[in-house]
């Protein structure tokens, strides 16, 4: 089992730019693929973006295509979501996700196909 461990959550105004790191232990990183998700309050969790194993495929949802970036690193076991232009919109907890996976570029956009979680960490975008 892999535990997750998100920072870099914070309070920011809208226009402006914040870094999601999440920190994985337990186990090497390089069987995963991972994935970010976010939930706003009342509101269901909904998918981010996903890399790959390779960390040569990306996916993102359509409201933050172009203004977020996922990247990992295996070498430090982390994956990243540079976020950039925040809009009120994009306030929410954030989490990162694991799937156990053999593909090198295959990503997964549905939460059931993750098997382990962070804690989360909160973004406030302010208007």
């Amino acid at each position: 089992q892999v535990q997750l461990v998100e920072s870099g959550g914070g309070l920011v105004q809208a226009g402006g730019s914040l870094r999601l790191s999440c920190e994985a232990s337990g186990r090497t990183l390089g069987n995963y693929a991972m994935g970010w998700f976010r939930q706003a309050p009342g509101k269901e969790r909904e998918f981010v973006a996903a890399v790959s194993w390779s960390g040569r495929s990306t996916d993102y949802a359509p409201s933050v295509k172009g203004r977020f970036t996922v990247s990992r690193d295996n070498a430090k076991n982390t994956m990243y979501l540079q976020m950039s232009s925040l809009l009120p919109e994009d306030t929410a907890v954030y989490y990162c996700a694991v799937k156990y996976t053999s593909s090198l570029t295959r990503t997964y956009y549905f939460s059931y196909d993750y098997s382990d979680w962070g804690q989360g960490t909160q973004v406030t975008v302010s208007s």
